[in-house]
């Protein structure tokens, strides 16, 4: 029976729905400059993050699964040597194309998803001893890495302009003045300082 609106495999797809849509809300009402804005060490910003989860997307629920990858770009970074291309958009691509990549790409991975069962085979080479999985480990993986980058894009939008929640559906933030946020930070600095 393939994966459908009940069961396990509901409640899997449920998951990695709620974080596809916190991942495109955080994109939403950025400038291509504040998407591209590198704001950790390592270079992590908006845009790069949401190429990188489609490509991974791709990567997983369609070329694992044996499927052909359609978007030229997704498969030529996909075919890149350097591990971090997915996290360099191309310097021609706007927030729009990247936030139209992902939207395909999981367009694309749902189609294959409603076709196979959770115990369906998969195989993830760079996964090594375990590169023979199934559709549900899988989907636990995606779950995983698109619910840690929506985390990654969380901080860096707030220090963007400030623009805060878990999801439009879930913002989980409590409704406190931008003074009262001040005095929260200021609190957990001072128990810091004196820890």
């Amino acid at each position: 029976m393939a994966i459908g609106n009940s069961g396990t495999g509901a409640h899997l797809r449920e998951y990695l729905n709620d974080a596809r849509e916190a991942i495109l809300w955080k994109c939403e009402g950025l400038s291509d400059t504040q998407a591209r804005t590198p704001l950790a060490p390592t270079g992590t910003h908006v845009m790069g993050l949401l190429l990188h989860l489609a490509v991974t997307e791709s990567e997983y629920f369609v070329g694992c699964l044996g499927q052909k990858i359609e978007n030229p770009i997704i498969r030529d970074i996909s075919e890149d040597e350097d591990a971090q291309a997915d996290f360099r958009p191309p310097p021609n691509m706007t927030l729009a194309d990247a936030m139209n990549i992902y939207r395909e790409a999981t367009t694309a991975a749902d189609v294959v998803l409603d076709y196979l069962d959770l115990d369906s085979p998969a195989v993830v080479p760079w996964w090594g001893t375990h590169r023979h999985t199934t559709v549900e480990r899988l989907l636990i993986h995606m779950i995983a890495e698109s619910h840690r980058h929506a985390g990654h894009m969380d901080i860096v939008r707030e220090q963007l302009d400030g623009f805060v929640g878990l999801r439009p559906s879930a913002t989980n933030i409590p409704d406190l003045t931008p003074a009262q946020w001040e005095e929260q930070r200021l609190r957990i600095k001072e128990i810091a300082d004196n820890a």
